[in-house]
């Protein structure tokens, strides 16, 4: 049910990206980023914004989840690093970001929200992209049990 608080807010209103899994409590969505292909989202249902406005139970399911996401990206992407983070401050709704991070990706060393540091190479991109339907398909059989 949309309620005052969460009528303005963009992950109550939207997917926040592509849905890859829809469980009862959260979704997993593939976040449309041509320099960070594979960047996924767990994004917790109800209007929340910290994790621990959740019950012990929910937090567990949230954290396993994105640890879950977590694994799959780094087994398909095979990134140097995955960045993962739960800001929020844009967006006061409870979501974890699961970014895989490369060494001539746009920001590398520095989060993806600093300032540009270079151009990916168009091949290294392209090679990224091929491997998402990959990705989408191993996180929708690792996450299957997740109702």
């Amino acid at each position: 049910m949309m309620t005052e608080s969460n009528s303005a807010c963009e992950l109550c209103q939207s997917p926040g990206g592509e849905p890859i899994h829809q469980g009862e409590l959260f979704r997993v969505v593939l976040v449309d980023d041509a320099n960070y292909p594979g960047f996924c989202r767990v994004i917790w249902r109800d209007h929340v914004k910290e994790i621990t406005d959740l019950n012990e139970l929910d937090r567990m399911l949230m954290m396993d989840v994105m640890w879950q996401v977590e694994q799959v990206v780094r087994d398909v992407m095979q990134p140097e690093k995955i960045n993962l983070a739960s800001l929020g401050n844009m967006v006061p709704h409870l979501h974890w970001h699961v970014i895989p991070r490369y060494t001539d990706d746009a920001h590398f060393p520095a989060p993806v929200w600093a300032e540009t540091k270079r151009t990916p190479s168009p091949e290294s991109l392209l090679a990224r992209q091929e491997k998402l339907p990959m990705l989408r398909k191993k996180i929708q059989q690792r996450l299957a049990a997740y109702k």
